[in-house]
This record gives structure tokens, sequence and C-alpha cells, in this order.
């Protein structure tokens, strides 16, 4: 239950709130300062009830100690109707609320209820910043390679401004994760953060999606929709992939991005505004499509206040060992499977191959080594047969070396069939022998089957002597 302590000099007060309050709260009481204070210094108390005259001491001076503490509790002030103004001058330096004595106990309750309520919401707001921040954070963009600690010393250094930011980069290097840093540090992440992918829109449907639409404004426009510009005020909106947007989106954009902040939904004549920060991210080089013409150079220079290089991760493979244990961690649980290392040759050959598809292939070839391991280390042989190629092992015939999910699929089925032919069916023995749960097995079984419509299926068996 929640702590409260009552301090009055009174007795009978001290009593009958604490009559009031017992059965709900667990309830300690003092009659002066130094006694709040050791209840304070020994409990952790979540609401201070105190009045305001302490016979020769003050109740404000307690207030004032409390909200200094670790973990302060929320303060209410109890006054006589003559003290009014020095209770509001209590809240003023942190207090709560206040109540006039005589006290009506009903508003007291109500009151008391309000205000652990409020803590409740913002210890439960606080515990979900964290998560956010532990999801979107620095701690996110793993390294300890000199180009990545110069990214990282930019983004501490700019977020708390207001500058819009320009983040280049190969696909795969970690931008929006940049992005989503840049806000989480500023002034502006209590409110949104909104992502828009331009490349993945037709110019018409991106004009609606960043400004929004009036209903009839185009066939299919059934109603108002509300754009990301507006939804994004007064935080951040994330425009991946800048490059790709038309000219016209251009001249749009350009203008909400001006002092004016002023744009108007697709079908629509009232002027909207909209307080946003703009962090722009392309694998294009803009300089250069602005010399062809293809970029505006006046918006070109509205975005690239601040610019962030993403480095590619052939330029910083002194990072693959973090970021690989990082990945086994999570997909070892995600698999059911105990965490596994790599042989020194898997390693070796993480090490040496070059990456095209950055932190994100490296992401998907740990996955894979992950799922085809079958003993306690994931060998060179698990690995994608690009990683494998590029090592120096010759690649079996009929295999790609980009690896596809149909790929990873098939190799799983056929791993699978592989164990189950090789236990005689028995799906616990199958499932010791790929080092995965049986759990786990039953449940690829299973997705094996519903993907194969009319070819024969796993059909395995439930084992009838299994252990």
């Amino acid at each position: 239950m929640p702590t409260i302590l009552i301090v009055d000099d009174e007795k009978h007060t001290r009593d009958g709130l604490r009559s009031l309050l017992e059965d709900d709260y667990d309830v300690y009481v003092a009659e002066d300062i130094r006694g709040a204070l050791d209840v304070l210094e020994r409990e952790q108390v979540d609401l201070l009830l105190t009045d305001l005259r302490l016979g020769n001491e003050d109740g404000m001076t307690l207030i004032e100690r409390a909200l200094k503490m670790p973990h302060p509790p929320i303060c209410i002030m109890m006054t006589a109707y003559g003290s009014v103004d020095t209770a509001v001058e209590a809240m003023k330096r942190g207090a709560y609320d206040f109540v006039t004595k005589p006290l009506n106990l009903d508003k007291v309750e109500i009151l008391i209820a309000r205000a652990l309520q409020s803590r409740k919401l913002e210890r439960e707001n606080r515990s979900l910043r964290q998560q956010v921040d532990e999801r979107y954070g620095l701690e996110n963009i793993v390294g300890e390679s000199p180009a990545l600690h110069e990214v990282l010393d930019t983004i501490r250094q700019v977020a708390p401004s207001s500058a819009n930011v320009l983040i280049e980069g190969e696909s795969g290097t970690g931008k929006e994760l940049a992005a989503h840093a840049i806000h989480n540090l500023s002034r502006r992440n209590k409110a949104k953060f909104v992502a828009v992918h331009c490349a993945a829109l037709s110019p018409q449907l991106l004009e609606s999606e960043l400004f929004g639409h009036e209903k009839g404004a185009f066939t299919g426009a059934s109603e108002r929709r509300i754009g990301r510009f507006e939804q994004a005020n007064g935080g951040t909106i994330f425009l991946d992939e800048i490059g790709e947007i038309d000219a016209s989106t251009q001249v749009k954009l350009l203008r909400v991005m001006s002092e004016q902040h002023a744009f108007e939904r697709v079908g629509g004549n009232q002027t909207l505004r909209a307080d946003v920060r703009v962090i722009a991210a392309t694998n294009k080089n803009l300089e250069k499509l602005v010399q062809e013409g293809k970029f505006r150079d006046d918006l070109f220079f509205r975005l690239n206040v601040v610019r962030i290089t993403m480095p590619p991760l052939r330029e910083r493979k002194e990072d693959i060992p973090l970021l690989v244990r990082g990945f086994l961690r999570h997909f070892c649980a995600a698999n059911d499977k105990p965490f596994l290392d790599l042989t020194t040759d898997a390693m070796n050959a993480l090490l040496s191959y070059n990456w095209p598809g950055n932190v994100r292939e490296l992401r998907t070839a740990i996955e894979h080594g992950v799922v085809m391991a079958v003993g306690p280390k994931i060998t060179l042989r698990d690995l994608p047969a690009a990683v494998r190629h590029a090592a120096g092992q010759e690649v079996p015939r009929g295999v790609s070396q980009a690896s596809s999910p149909l790929d990873l699929r098939e190799t799983e089925r056929k791993l699978i069939l592989q164990a189950l032919t090789a236990t005689n069916r028995n799906v616990t023995a199958a499932a010791k022998k790929l080092g995965i749960s049986r759990r786990t097995l039953h449940r690829k079984i299973n997705e094996i089957n519903a993907a194969q419509s009319s070819d024969q299926t796993v059909g395995a068996e439930q084992e009838q002597n299994a252990g």
C-alpha cells in the first residue's frame, strides 16, 4: 500500500487522520520536523501531509527538505484560512496542493487519492520513457571505433539544439537509429517522433502523407486526413530517403521548413503551421543531385545545417565482435537456444567479409547462423553463402550468394527432415540434435506444414516413447 506521513503538532488531528486513512494506506505520524525527518530517512514515503505551523517550527521547511531527498514524496500542506498565501507559496516551491483547516475529511481523501494517482502516472511515464531510451538511445548505436565515436559526439552536440540535421550513409548503417537518438536527447523528446519513408510513396501520396488532405481532394479521399507534419507538431519529423522526392513536393517542403512553418492540406486553402524539427536521411549524394538540377539547392541548404555521415561497416570492422555479441544474445533468446559463440573460422569470415548491406546484413547473417547451428558454436558452414564465399569456401552449385528468406526456410526444412529421419521421427531427440527446444521444433514443423499446402508435409508424428 502507498505510504503516508502525517505531521501535525495537534494529537487529535494526527489521530483523526490516521484513523481515516489507515485502512487504505500505511500511515506514519509525527508531531514535529525532527520526528518527520526520522521517518523520511527510514521509510520510502509516497505522500507527506503536513501542517504549516508545527509549534515554533515551519512546515514549509519540512517540505523543502523532503523534496530534496533521493525519493521525494508528494507534499500537501494543511493550513488555516488566514495562511492561504503561504500555502500557495509552498506550491510554487514544489508542493502538490494544500487543504484548509478545519479539514473536510472527504476532500482530504479525494485530494490524497488524486495526488497518489498523479505519482503513479508519473512513474509509469518515466518507465515508458526509459524503455524508449533503451530502444532508441545512443546505447543502441554499438561500437568503439573512432569513426563511430565521431558520430556519437556529433549527435550529443547537435541534439539539444533546434537545428535541422542531414544524415548521410549507405543502406543499413543505422541512419534511423541516429535520428531517434537525436530526438530522444533533444528538448522535443516529450513530443512525437514521426518517420516518413519517402521512397515508398508516389509523389501524390507522399504530398498527402506529409501535409494531409481534405475530403474529396482526389479519388479515394473519402475523409480528411491529418498529415505527418501536423502529427509531429512540437516534435521531430524524420524524412528517410529525402533524395527521392519530386520537384513539386520539394517546393512545398521548403515552405514548411521556412520561418513561417506554413503549408496547406491537399485540396484545401487553409494555411496551417507546425513547429517541427526536420531530420532527413539519404543514401545518395545530394550535392551531386543539386548540380544535376534534380534537387533544389535552397532546400538542400535548409536540410544541411548539420551533416552526419554514418560510416559503413567495412570502415569500422573493429566493431563487428561487439555487434555480433549483441545479435547473438537477441537471436538465441528469440529461438529458444542457449547462448552460442562462434568458432574462430566463423569470426574470421565475418571480419574478412566486405558487408555491402552493412549492419543490417550482419544482423541477418547472425540470425542465419543461430538458426542453422546444430552444435554449441556457430561454425563457418552455418553462415550465409556470401560470407563463406568471401572466406574462400566454395559455394554449392545452385546456391546464390545472397541468401533470401526462402533460401533460409528451405535449408531449415531440410535440416529438420534430416534430424527427424536420423532419430526415427522422435521429436525430442531431433530437437536435441538440432540444438533447439522441443516446443520450438514443433512450432517450426507446423510453420513448414502450413507453408506447403499441396506438397508433401513434414508430418512428424508425436514420439511414442519420448523421455
